[in-house]
């Protein structure tokens, strides 16, 4: 019986690129919290938390490797998650 198995073996310069990439969409958040811009405010940062959340998954989870499948399911839960998310926060908005 084999047993395929693929390693993935990303190199330090892409996981430095990435972890300067974390960093300065830290410092952007950071930065976004101190400029007004109203409503905006929220939506901007769920953004930068978003491309950031999409760069964890993507190379320190080896998701960017993984196959169509598990791609899919991994956003299903995703979008699943922002709609139960979405839900709360109309709940709380129109108390």
């Amino acid at each position: 019986m084999s047993e395929q198995r693929q390693t993935h073996i990303i190199g330090y310069g892409t996981l430095v690129l990435v972890w300067v990439l974390l960093l300065l969409l830290t410092g952007t958040t950071i930065a976004v919290s101190r400029v007004d811009l109203g409503a905006l405010h929220v939506w901007a940062a769920l953004g930068i938390a978003c491309l950031k959340a999409a760069l964890v998954i993507g190379i320190f989870m080896h998701m960017r490797y993984e196959g169509r499948l598990l791609r899919l399911s991994l956003l299903t839960a995703l979008v699943t998650l922002a709609i139960f998310i979405g839900l709360t926060f109309f709940d709380v908005l129109y108390r």
